[in-house]
């Protein structure tokens, strides 16, 4: 008999709604189950162990008295430490910050709550969220459980770590620049960066961040199974008008001809061989389920995450490089510093005819993506990273962005996208990328089942 911990969300709310399961012994499982994997991961850097046995007796409350607990009955679900959770601090990997404790639950983690899930604990980013790898001074390392010697990815890498070995679910991640897309990639699961504006998002803990964070942050899902990526992402986004940029647009869109463009690469970003290989396996699949596989050249990728280079230091010089200065973690000082060797200082100016170009450069994605409703991309030009390896060199650090662009340029194109992994090369996870439309989620995870199976736990 499979362990509770490797049930996928779907098997464990379906067997918590049907009685044969409470939510109180799958929580124990779980929580017993940190217990035996963090310790080697470092995935989750707060445990929420009695809150999570209240919120099980509540489900289990709920459905003796005959009340639907709501789509995550039961499930254990981790919360990024970049986002409020009431009575937590969100600290976002930084000592500066590990004393601001939330007075109320951001959206999602109050839609998460709402939907019957279970938060177990909160997890690990680097410090400010700024990489595509997982360690920070006040945490410490976060590890890949899948691929040891490689990076869990970032920034949501205790997300994607604490559901790869059993310890979640639903790992809830953030993602500005893959941050969601990426880690999934690394340990091998799926994960989802919704449209912006479909999962709200606000922190009352902090200010109001500035006009790129705001245009380009989403939160997301990352999971073993498709289905539960749809799962999560019904839960995540019901309606919460604290946030402005929040939209309740259907989750289900129109039919749309099954016509996919393949993508090998783009802008000339060189991809590993092992990576075309998974495209092309993926293509051929999709073709044998029916579906027209052209492939094409896409509009400008590389423009867009040029651009969006030049808003995230706009920002950063406004006030966050102060702030890494302050914090002194030794990692975010080095990423910060390749940062701004890559690129100039921009005035009010450039910044007004970055948000004029991304306008133009968003009509020509969505004209793109009305002709091919769905687009099969690299998710990175490279297998996982050797770990740490973005702290090496400015070279280093730059080969890395290049390998990354669509991670960077996706959320300046206002697109949602879904990492699918499908497999293994060189003992290293291989996986890859479909974006779609905006609001059109529900194109990415139907094609996302064709080629996504259900991922073990390691």
């Amino acid at each position: 008999m499979a362990e509770l911990w490797s049930l996928t969300a779907s098997e464990m709310a379906a067997r918590v709604k049907g009685g044969d399961l409470s939510a109180r012994d799958l929580t124990e499982a779980i929580l017993d189950r940190i217990g035996a994997a963090n310790p080697g991961c470092n995935a989750i850097v707060a445990r929420c162990d009695d809150e999570a046995r209240t919120a099980a007796d509540a489900v289990d409350s709920a459905l003796a008295a005959g009340q639907d607990p709501g789509p995550l009955a039961g499930v254990p679900v981790t919360i990024k430490v970049n986002v409020d959770q009431k009575g937590h601090a969100t600290t976002n990997g930084l000592r500066l910050q590990e004393n601001l404790i939330a007075e109320s639950d951001s959206p999602v983690v109050s839609n998460l709550r709402k939907a019957g899930a279970v938060i177990v604990g909160r997890t690990n980013t680097p410090a400010f969220s700024l990489r595509w790898f997982t360690r920070n001074s006040l945490h410490g390392h976060t590890t890949n459980p899948r691929a040891p010697g490689r990076t869990p990815g970032g920034s949501s890498g205790g997300a994607a770590a604490a559901v790869v070995s059993g310890m979640c679910a639903v790992g809830h991640g953030t993602d500005i620049a893959g941050s969601v897309r990426y880690p999934a990639y690394a340990c091998g699961i799926h994960g989802l960066r919704p449209s912006h504006g479909r999962v709200p998002a606000h922190n009352d803990s902090g200010p109001d961040r500035h006009i790129g964070a705001q245009l380009m942050a989403v939160s997301g899902p990352l999971a073993r199974s498709i289905p539960d990526l749809r799962l999560a992402l019904t839960a995540m986004a019901a309606p919460d008008l604290r946030d402005p940029w929040y939209s309740q647009m259907p989750l289900r869109g129109p039919d749309v001809p099954r016509r996919m463009a393949l993508c090998v690469t783009h802008d000339e970003m060189p991809v590993a061989p092992e990576i075309e290989e998974a495209l092309r396996r993926a293509a051929e699949t999709f073709r044998a389920a029916g579906w027209q596989v052209d492939e094409v050249s896409p509009p400008p990728m590389r423009e867009a995450m040029e651009l969006q280079l030049v808003m995230w230091l706009s920002e950063m010089r406004r006030g966050a490089s102060e702030a890494v200065r302050k914090e002194g973690d030794p990692d975010a000082i080095a990423v910060h510093g390749f940062l701004e060797a890559m690129t100039p200082a921009a005035d009010l100016a450039r910044v007004m005819d970055v948000l004029q170009s991304r306008a133009r450069l968003i009509r020509a994605w969505r004209a793109f993506l009305s002709d091919y409703p769905v687009m099969l991309c690299p998710v990175s030009g490279e297998l996982p990273f050797e770990d740490l390896r973005d702290v090496k060199s400015q070279a280093d650090f730059e080969t890395i962005a290049e390998a990354q662009m669509s991670q960077i340029a996706l959320p300046f194109l206002a697109l949602p996208g879904l990492t699918v992994t499908t497999g293994d090369a060189r003992g290293l996870p291989v996986g890859v990328q479909l974006i779609a439309n905006a609001w059109r989620e529900d194109l990415l995870l139907d094609a996302g089942e064709v080629i996504g199976g259900v991922v073990p736990v390691v």
